[in-house]
């Protein structure tokens, strides 16, 4: 498709001129040539647009920082030009497909009043070979690695997929009494239990043996990255899967797109452009992570059923006791279903009730939960609550 995108990219920059004129149809053709030049996936990870934050009535210039670097990931800090110590909240960003940009929001609204921390995952096929392994237990030893890393006294924030491994992670520090254990954990949408009120992701999950997925989604990495041979799932698969639960909805923000264009709706079209230029950035998984996932959280239920191991051993969240719970749900989740999340605090029975909590938002799909105005206006007074009373 590149030359068609090319093609296209040079013919509308001429049918922009045409516009001048003010008529209609040079806004439509030009419109339909751009919509075909973004026809395109990027498998780089986009900025993550926070240069300064607003701090009361001061800007304040944010710098990312390398806390620390990992071969699969690297623990990114939001730091802020002379601000005031603040909590310390560590954002897991999920594995699945996109890259952690894809919680900018979710960073931009914690970051005035915290001092804030992401999980930044590595695309697989630029991690080469010698680097060894990355799957459900490495995944887990990264966050405690991380956890570690900032030292007492932090709190984590926990977005869709990691879930799971964040509460591993909470459960295998507690049982070894870690110093760095978090002091509150706020699971957000993520598949704890998916027995519960299985969704469309559930079903595909458990519709096929985990050989099928094996043999059908998994590839090796071209030798002309520095990934080369090693086994991936490519995130282009992931996006196609993701798009076609919800193939109506895509296809018309893609006709409101065009339309936007046509009429020279600007702010409208820019917006949806946002969007989809941060949801066609794509990162591969390794195999390992991807198969283990799949097969330990959506078809074996392992958590949930209390049978999970990590490196041998048996992870038991009851062993969670000083590590507050905050769990939070979107009423229209066509991800993770009501339900999913909150079964963590039946597996954390040791924690007394004054440190467990859940809220449900109304009227919120699965991306609402942590981004855009209802996640800002009233789920993120709740967790900045949590993370309060726990400091």
């Amino acid at each position: 498709m590149l030359p068609m995108r090319v093609w296209a990219s040079v013919a509308g920059t001429g049918f922009a001129l045409g516009d001048q004129s003010g008529a209609d149809r040079w806004r439509a053709a030009g419109a339909l040539c751009e919509m075909m030049s973004r026809a395109a996936l990027s498998h780089r990870r986009p900025s993550f647009e926070l240069d300064e934050i607003a701090i009361g009535n001061q800007i304040v210039p944010v710098v990312e920082q390398e806390a620390l670097a990992l071969p699969f990931g690297t623990l990114l800090r939001f730091a802020k030009e002379g601000a005031m110590p603040q909590p310390k909240v560590l954002v897991v960003a999920p594995l699945s497909g996109h890259f952690s940009t894809l919680l900018r929001d979710t960073v931009r609204v914690l970051l005035p009043e915290h001092d804030v921390y992401i999980t930044d995952w590595a695309n697989a096929r630029d991690v080469g070979i010698w680097n060894g392994r990355f799957g459900f237990d490495e995944y887990v030893e990264y966050l405690i690695k991380f956890l570690e890393a900032m030292g007492p006294g932090a709190h984590v924030v926990s977005v869709c997929q990691p879930c799971v491994q964040t509460l591993a992670a909470a459960a295998i520090m507690a049982e070894d009494d870690n110093p760095a254990q978090p002091r509150s954990m706020t699971l957000m949408a993520g598949p704890i239990d998916t027995r519960v009120s299985p969704t469309k992701v559930n079903e595909l999950a458990m519709g096929k043996p985990i050989s099928w997925f094996e043999n059908n989604l998994i590839t090796r990495v071209p030798l002309r990255y520095p990934g080369a041979t090693r086994r991936v799932y490519p995130g282009f698969l992931q996006l196609t899967a993701f798009m076609s639960m919800n193939a109506e909805r895509h296809i018309k923000a893609q006709m409101d797109l065009y339309k936007a264009l046509a009429k020279g709706d600007k702010e409208q079209a820019d917006t949806i452009k946002k969007f989809y230029d941060e949801y066609f950035a794509v990162l591969d998984m390794t195999a390992e992570f991807y198969l283990e996932t799949v097969q330990w959280v959506f078809q074996e239920h392992r958590l949930a059923r209390g049978v999970l191991d990590w490196k041998g051993r048996r992870v038991n969240p009851k062993a969670i006791r000083r590590t507050a719970l905050f769990t939070v749900e979107g009423e229209r989740d066509d991800i993770c279903a009501i339900g999913q999340t909150v079964a963590a605090h039946d597996l954390c029975s040791s924690l007394r009730p004054y440190r467990k909590k859940h809220y449900m938002q109304a009227g919120v799909g699965h991306y609402g939960v942590f981004a855009g105005k209802r996640w800002a206006g009233q789920i993120y007074p709740l967790v900045r609550n949590t993370i309060l009373a726990n400091e």
